[in-house]
């Protein structure tokens, strides 16, 4: 058994995604030459607004987290796992970590790619504000 959420979000001329550590999808409108690790602006949701079921899910230790994202044609997916230190209360943002640190806007963490391994062409996209990302979150319990 599997929760999913699914999140649309928009280029911006200044997404480069060269960040090792980490990959970013925001609510925010705005997107400066530094946030090198966002990959999609004006975002449908955060962590805040998924469902209760999703967010119960995710905050557990054995809880693994795929993110995939699509553009037009193109796919990347990116695994990594929940744990009880996530609260997902962020409204703003949702941050993929290959680290273990935890604050709200961490989606999961022991992430197997950040904002760098996103495919060249899929970036290229992204830098135009009209392109559409859509990001689909499951979530699912290690057996």
């Amino acid at each position: 058994m599997f929760e999913k959420v699914m999140v649309t979000a928009w280029g911006h001329v200044n997404v480069t995604a060269r960040h090792r550590t980490t990959l970013e999808i925001t609510k925010e409108p705005w997107l400066t030459p530094r946030g090198d690790c966002i990959l999609g602006v004006r975002a449908s949701m955060a962590p805040a607004d998924f469902p209760e079921s999703f967010r119960r899910m995710a905050c557990r230790d054995d809880a693994v987290i795929e993110l995939e994202l699509r553009v037009e044609g193109e796919r990347f997916v990116v695994r990594g796992r929940g744990s009880s230190a996530l609260t997902l209360a962020d409204d703003t943002s949702m941050v993929v970590r290959r680290s273990s640190y935890t604050c709200g806007r961490t989606l999961m963490i022991g992430a197997d790619a950040a904002a760098r391994d996103v495919p060249r062409r899929m970036v290229e996209m992204l830098r135009n504000p009209e392109q559409r990302l859509v990001a689909v979150v499951r979530v699912r319990l290690q057996k």
